[in-house]
């Protein structure tokens, strides 16, 4: 419950502390619609704090502000900072491209050498991708489906640019490779988060999916995986009980190309999706390729399953040098941008400060996020009013909510703003808003990043909301723009359930001051 999708708000408390650290009813706000007020001031948010800042995006003036200026958790509003610091340097139709290298010599069809497909932060390696070139998403994505009941997959191979690099090696005349398939995933030191490995090649965003569906209650549910690479398997645990009853599947490995699901599903579940994130993004990329290049027409004499040897690898500079077999490029940064936003997808948005290290000559992500500093300071971002450890938004990163609004600002000043608005979840229509306020009048006209930070209070067995935070514009039903963050802090629910509550909620405060202009 570390992280939950969800919409947030940047509102702080205007009156007084109240006893026991207990805070008072948060009174009139200069610009707050009321009928906010009622929101923020019920049961679950009476030890909680809240942040907003509210701008005019054509003047620039403050419409509201309450504890604007307080330092604050953002949670996956990060990756505004992130995905934003990217498409400044680099702009949004810039793409990476993954090649495939030889090394030896390539006679009679027989390559008596090495093939090396060397990473480069790739985010879907063509995944994902749309017939319109566009990237393809689930408004609830597999990345949380271990956390969140609901999750779907979408219709695309994973292995689809594995399959394109394969073909092209074959029409490159090798149908043979006497040497070894090697995976050079070097461009930058592997950068761990709490839910899995930031690499350089990333293969189904490092995770194997399973979809179980139940049987007859008493039965074994069964499961479908994929991308299906060896020796990786599933075992299926998992009981059907009857029809409304508890289901909950866990996921374990007990050793490498084994996985188990465990626990029980209700009979009249539908698909439940679950992810296994295995900890060797290289090796399994490496087999994954190999077998890709088998169904290409292309033999490997190597063990498909062993270990990646990266010890054949030549020095970094030497390897840029060799003959290039195949090339992949990746979707536009504005597509991966979307993914990274609409989903808030965790590995992503570490995965663009990565590139931004490389960028600043340096294998260590974190040196990303000092490049970023710099994108954004030259932007004209007070980046004083931000502390950042990592690009996704984990626990420990902090920004007042005058920041975020000034970002979207910068952003929306822009020639590409309308590209950059159109990465951002929609209130009520898609991506981590598409359950928010989904039929009130707001729908549509509120475009911004949601940021969740859950956990369990063990000592009361209740659920606790350090962080929901949302940021991003304001289109108001009068025709003006504004720019906007809202994040409350310390949010207590009894149960599941009212974490989502929090997430209308602070829509609906959103949806509010939308109303009201």
């Amino acid at each position: 419950m570390r992280r939950l999708m969800g919409a947030g708000a940047a509102i702080a408390l205007a009156c007084a502390a109240a006893p026991a650290a207990e805070a008072a009813p948060i009174g009139p706000v200069p610009g707050l619609p009321a009928e906010a007020l009622t929101v923020m001031n019920q049961p679950a948010y009476r030890h909680s704090g809240w942040h907003i800042a509210v701008r005019d995006a054509a003047t620039g003036a403050s419409v509201i502000s309450l504890n604007a200026d307080l330092m604050a958790q953002p949670a996956s509003v990060v990756k505004t900072y992130s995905s934003g610091a990217a498409w400044l340097q680099f702009g949004p139709d810039s793409r990476v491209t993954t090649p495939v290298k030889r090394t030896g010599r390539l006679a009679g069809g027989t390559l008596r050498g090495n093939l090396i497909l060397v990473g480069k932060g790739d985010m879907t390696m063509d995944g994902r991708t749309n017939p319109d070139g566009t990237v393809d998403f689930a408004n609830l994505d597999h990345n949380d489906a271990n956390d969140i009941p609901g999750a779907t997959l979408t219709s695309g191979n994973p292995l689809r640019g594995l399959n394109r690099l394969a073909r092209q090696v074959r029409r490159s005349g090798i149908r043979r490779v006497s040497g070894d398939v090697i995976v050079d995933d070097r461009l930058w030191q592997t950068s761990h988060l709490e839910n899995g490995p930031v690499t350089p090649i990333a293969i189904n965003e490092n995770l194997i999916d399973f979809v179980t569906k139940p049987g007859r209650p008493g039965q074994i549910a069964t499961q479908t995986m994929r991308p299906k690479v060896a020796p990786w398997r599933v075992v299926s645990a998992v009981r059907t009980v009857a029809a409304n009853g508890r289901t909950r599947i866990l996921v374990s490995s007990p050793r490498h190309g084994r996985v188990v699901l465990s626990g029980t599903i209700a009979a009249n579940s539908g698909p439940v999706v679950n992810t296994y994130a295995f900890e060797d993004p290289a090796r399994f990329a490496r087999t994954a390729f190999v077998e890709a290049l088998g169904r290409a027409g292309v033999k490997v004499d190597a063990d498909p399953v062993a270990a990646n040897p990266e010890r054949l690898l030549p020095r970094r500079a030497a390897t840029e040098r060799l003959r290039t077999v195949a090339r992949l490029r990746s979707l536009p940064l504005r597509e991966e941008a979307t993914y990274v936003l609409k989903v808030s997808y965790n590995r992503g948005g570490q995965l663009l400060i990565c590139r931004l290290a490389v960028t600043a000559g340096s294998t260590d992500c974190d040196d990303g996020l000092a490049k970023a500093q710099e994108i954004w300071a030259a932007a004209g971002l007070d980046t004083d009013g931000a502390v950042l450890k990592d690009g996704s938004g984990l626990t420990g990163n902090l920004i007042t909510a005058d920041n975020q609004a000034q970002l979207q600002a910068i952003m929306g000043e822009r020639p590409d703003a309308a590209a950059w608005q159109a990465t951002l979840p929609i209130l009520g229509v898609d991506g981590s808003l598409a359950r928010v306020q989904a039929n009130g009048a707001a729908a549509g006209r509120v475009f911004a990043k949601t940021g969740t930070l859950g956990d369990w209070d063990v000592f009361n067995r209740r659920f606790v909301l350090p962080t929901k935070a949302l940021g991003g514009f304001i289109d108001t039903r009068k025709g003006r723009r504004f720019t906007f963050s809202i994040v409350v802090t310390n949010a207590i629910f009894k149960d599941l359930e009212g974490l989502f509550a929090a997430n209308d909620d602070v829509g609906k405060v959103a949806a509010l001051i939308q109303q009201a202009y």
